[in-house]
């Protein structure tokens, strides 16, 4: 099933199935300007991750001695049990609760809800965790969301380049096989506000920046300019991916990262893990403006 929001300039779609977005399109041009996903490339478009983000060392994490598997990402992605819990023209409110499914894998209690408001240009997409058990409850956040790039017709990613405000000094790490994230890292921007992209880029999986000033980013064409632009205040991280050759690059804000190769396993341990009290909550929101 799929959720449909309208502003006056923007459509809006969200599949029931993984509380992910499907569609921004531009209502007086009919321009698309996510990712519609193809299973022999990349079938998602936006998944949420929750509660990991990236792999686990060896498939699995450590919580008191007990162990529990988890795939990369987490289990929101293609997750059907949701609850629409509010809902009008503008905007959605997803629910979804800890179960016993959840807790073999994930020894927390929860209550997960992901709202979308749209306004005008501008999708604001709020995470809010709550800790609905008695004890400490750890997690990672972060969204994946693709945008068209290149656009049908245009030939090379060359075309395109991600924009920051501030001038940025800060290196990317390498990815190893498994999605472990290594020691060693290659410096990315340089005294630059500005990636240029080109169909090489992602050859070693995805970029992963840790130390950006930036709390925002923009997707430039090099003719009609910038398309999108996300706003991520609320994270710390930010990945940028596409599969070599795919017509689509994520812009990926995170509270958190896959594991390091020499992680100790211990869930409490991940570099970038959040921590909640028992029935704390925190909300943590990044949007998306269309520019055009």
């Amino acid at each position: 099933m799929t959720y449909t929001l309208e502003s006056d300039s923007l459509q809006i779609q969200i599949n029931h199935r993984g509380m992910e977005i499907s569609s921004i399109k531009n209502k007086e041009n009919e321009f698309e300007y996510l990712w519609q996903g193809d299973p022999a490339v990349w079938a998602g478009q936006a998944p949420i991750l929750f509660p990991i983000v990236g792999a686990l060392k060896d498939g699995k994490t450590s919580h008191l001695g007990k162990e529990y598997h988890l795939d990369k990402h987490g289990f929101i992605r293609n997750n059907e049990k949701a609850k629409v819990v509010k809902q009008d023209k503008n905007s959605i409110v997803f629910q979804l609760k800890s179960d016993n499914e959840t807790l073999a894998v994930y020894p927390f209690e929860f209550i997960f809800e992901v709202s979308f408001e749209l306004k005008h240009k501008c999708l604001k997409v709020s995470h809010s965790v709550t800790n609905s058990g008695s004890e400490d409850m750890y997690y990672s956040i972060g969204a994946h969301p693709a945008f068209i790039c290149p656009i049908e017709g245009e030939t090379t990613l060359s075309e395109y380049s991600l924009g920051f405000p501030e001038v940025e000094n800060d290196c990317t790490y390498h990815i190893l096989p498994g999605g472990l994230i290594g020691d060693k890292s290659d410096k990315v921007l340089d005294n630059s506000s500005t990636i240029q992209l080109h169909e090489h880029i992602f050859d070693g999986d995805a970029l992963i920046f840790k130390h950006l000033k930036s709390r925002s980013i923009t997707l430039n064409h090099k003719d009609r300019g910038p398309l999108v632009a996300m706003e991520f205040n609320d994270f710390d991280y930010l990945g940028i991916w596409a599969k070599p050759g795919a017509a689509f690059v994520c812009i990926e804000p995170w509270l958190g990262v896959g594991d390091a190769a020499d992680h100790s396993g211990i869930l409490s341990e991940k570099d970038g893990i959040r921590k909640l009290s028992p029935n704390q909550t925190e909300v943590k929101c990044y949007t998306i403006d269309v520019l055009e």
